[in-house]
């Protein structure tokens, strides 16, 4: 018998095909909210977080004397990582492959956006204004792709098949990657920026690349330079990012999080002229937590019969590698 305990947050629906797990004989299935969690615990062989932003676990982690697997319907793990956890052998997977083209496609809708000027004809129709200029191509563009992980990849590949030329930042120097040709080492991004058109984070949160992107970076940004932010809020100096759009330092940016979410409606970001704000939905797309159910599915089935599963996520590191 395996006890499977969801870890579920206030008024989310749980689908169907996680549900549907309670009817197997060999399942014992534990629905509860974060209150809960401690008590539910305690035999659990396997918890998913479809909550996955939730910290509750951290407290309650030892009361879970029979853990042996927990998923995260995230790509981030974050939030879920703490010492404890680390330090045990419970196996960590995450959403790796159900968010890469989603947010590639968010990440290419942003630097549309800016380099067809389209807010400014947005404006000009809502006026009645007939204002005929040129745009910006994206053929022969620049594009520096920070986080070499499966999602960045494909925001490569997305934005290669437009002629963009890309470039990755990662966790060490390397040359001959399938996907960015040369990738640098993160900790030196600063001192690769120039020429660079578009900036893209998607790096995962990790104590190296907390606050990355920093001042020194944007200083480093040409000046027509646009910044995109799609891994987390907390890899950006949020103040560096305001400054840096106030003084000129970079063109513009397409922000889907933030360093506190939510944006608090008085925040400078919002009455910028030069930023799209979107509230962390760029993987978000029609069907995704079918498609998140779908995915653990999948592995738990691969988790009953004994097999290894497709992908693990580097405790130490804080990502699949």
């Amino acid at each position: 018998m395996t006890v499977l305990t969801i870890l579920n947050a206030p008024g989310t629906e749980i689908p169907d095909q996680l549900t549907d797990l309670a009817r197997r004989e060999d399942v014992e299935l534990r629905i509860v909210e974060a209150h809960e969690l401690g008590s539910a615990l305690p035999g659990t062989d396997v918890l998913l977080l479809w909550d996955f932003f939730s910290k509750a676990l951290r407290s309650e982690f030892g009361t879970a004397d029979s853990l042996k697997w927990i998923h995260a319907a995230a790509a981030g793990v974050d939030s879920l990582l703490f010492d404890e956890l680390t330090a045990s052998d419970v196996v960590v997977t995450n959403a790796r492959g159900i968010f890469d083209r989603p947010i590639a496609e968010f990440v290419l809708n942003y630097i549309l956006i800016h380099a067809k000027n389209s807010l400014r004809s947005l404006e000009d129709q809502r006026d009645s204004v007939w204002n005929r200029r040129s745009t910006k191509n994206l053929a022969g563009s620049h594009a520096m792709i920070v986080g070499t992980g499966s999602i960045g990849r494909e925001i490569a590949r997305v934005l290669s098949a437009l002629d963009v030329n890309v470039t990755g930042a990662g966790s060490h120097a390397r040359t001959g990657d399938a996907d960015f040709g040369t990738v640098i080492d993160s900790a030196q991004l600063s001192s690769h920026l120039s020429g660079v058109d578009w900036v893209i984070n998607i790096a995962p949160l990790t104590d190296k690349t907390k606050n990355l992107i920093d001042a020194e970076v944007f200083a480093a940004m040409d000046p027509s330079a646009y910044f995109v932010n799609v891994g987390r809020g907390e890899g950006v100096v949020t103040s560096d990012l305001v400054n840096a759009l106030e003084t000129g330092q970079i063109s513009g940016a397409g922000l889907d999080v933030f360093d506190e979410e939510p944006l608090p409606a008085e925040h400078p970001l919002w009455q910028a002229d030069n930023v799209i704000v979107t509230p962390h939905m760029s993987g978000d797309t029609d069907g995704w937590r079918m498609r998140l159910a779908n995915q653990f599915v999948d592995l738990f089935e691969k988790y009953v019969a004994g097999e290894t599963f497709p992908h693990t996520v580097d405790k130490a590191a804080g990502y699949v590698r």
